[in-house]
């Protein structure tokens, strides 16, 4: 049975160099990254067509990232290892990357992010890789200082990989600590392959949780990249990689201050084919 990588090294060793490059490059990780995160999204239920001001913890090479651009929003990243963010830098995504631990904390100003997302990062703050480091307190001190930097209707979505119910009753413990209101999502739990957790957090007033996926005993895979396209065609939204799509995005990077190739009649041509 493969080793959690959690247990092999710490996070900004283990994403070494190598490590970011195959993560970023291997085609089924960046589907189930994909898929992943457009669930969080949705979990986070943000107001139709409205841009939204999000932080993506834990953001890596900026996959998650790339689906809220899709999306219209605009968004940081913080992580922890340094080659995760070359290659983001490498991918010229459009959020801001920021290089931080999480578990020192969320380093932003009160009410900065109208939500949050996290893929597969909250399980490393269980881990002492350090002789410093109390699970506990981190998780405490990353759960209090991110309640400080959300608005007060804000969400935050965390998928995660839980080794036990003791680590489930530690994150979900300290984050109820900090201030936050809210309770895990698990879509299709009796899948052993498709199971997923998310920890769906509220600043706000506690409404109903969302459903979960796969309760009635399905365990399809649902194509939440289909359901996105289909809801842009709806509301006349250009599809991903059209040639709209393409100028819409150049011409937030130009919005944003950010070296941006020109527009010409070959912006979002497709190539042929190599030999």
């Amino acid at each position: 049975m493969a080793r959690r990588p959690e247990h092999l090294a710490p996070p900004e060793i283990f994403y070494n160099e190598d490590e970011a490059r195959k993560y970023t490059n291997n085609t089924r990780i960046i589907d189930i990254q994909v898929q992943m995160c457009e669930r969080a999204v949705e979990l986070l239920a943000l107001p139709e067509d409205e841009t939204q001001f999000i932080l993506d913890i834990g953001c890596g090479s900026g996959l998650s990232g790339s689906v809220l651009e899709d999306q219209g929003h605009v968004w940081i990243g913080m992580d922890i290892a340094q080659a995760m963010l070359d290659v983001a830098q490498e991918r010229e995504v459009e959020g801001d990357l920021i290089l931080s631990d999480m578990g020192q904390g969320v380093p932003f100003r009160a009410g900065t992010f109208d939500g949050a997302i996290s893929i597969s990062a909250l399980q490393w703050l269980c881990n002492a890789d350090k002789k410093s480091h109390n699970p506990r307190k981190r998780l405490y001190q990353f759960f209090s200082s991110l309640f400080a930097s959300l608005t007060r209707c804000a969400r935050a979505v965390f998928q995660f990989y839980p080794e036990n119910a003791n680590q489930i009753e530690l994150v979900t413990s300290q984050a109820m600590k900090a201030g936050f209101l809210g309770g895990l999502v698990v879509d299709y739990p009796n899948s052993a392959k498709a199971k997923k957790y998310f920890l769906v957090l509220m600043t706000g007033g506690m409404v109903q949780l969302p459903q979960a996926l796969g309760t009635d005993g399905e365990e399809e895979r649902v194509d939440y990249a289909k359901k996105r396209e289909m809801a842009k065609r709806a509301r006349g939204k250009p599809l991903k990689n059209s040639r709209d799509w393409i100028l819409a995005k150049k011409e937030r990077r130009r919005r944003q201050g950010k070296e941006t190739r020109a527009d010409t009649k070959y912006t979002g041509r497709k190539r042929p084919d190599k030999f």
